[in-house]
């Protein structure tokens, strides 16, 4: 993998799909996806958004509101499910897992469709692969 960021969708689903092939390539844990945070986060006290893949999972952190908007877009993804939602006592918002069953490309585009729909990045936000 050659570059760690991008900033228009088509680049950012290409980005995704190469960086799934380096970590199945490397044997790793996880890919880790973020964006910087923007002043919504800062007003809501909390750092730039994420996505994890690993084993078919996306696993994300999400407020309540953000929680809804997820629910909401995986409703247009028939190949993702959410199977979990923890809620710890110590922490605020919500901790999910979805399990997609697809090909890359198509779960590229949910996770593009997860910064955009879920935590409200305009369409030119920039995407970092920081976790290979």
């Amino acid at each position: 993998m050659t570059r760690f960021d991008a900033a228009d969708a088509d680049a950012r689903r290409e980005l995704v799909v190469d960086a799934f092939a380096a970590h199945r390539e490397r044997g790793s844990p996880y890919v880790t996806l973020t964006t910087a945070p923007d002043e919504t986060d800062a007003e809501q006290g909390h750092g730039a958004p994420w996505v994890q893949y690993f084993d078919d999972t996306l696993a994300l952190d999400c407020t309540d509101d953000e929680l809804d908007r997820l629910k909401t877009l995986v409703r247009d993804y028939p190949s993702a499910t959410i199977d979990e939602l923890v809620s710890p006592d110590e922490a605020e918002g919500t901790h999910a897992r979805l399990t997609v069953r697809t090909d890359d490309d198509r779960v590229a585009q949910l996770v593009d469709d997860v910064f955009t729909a879920v935590y409200g990045r305009g369409a030119d936000y920039r995407l970092w692969a920081v976790e290979v």
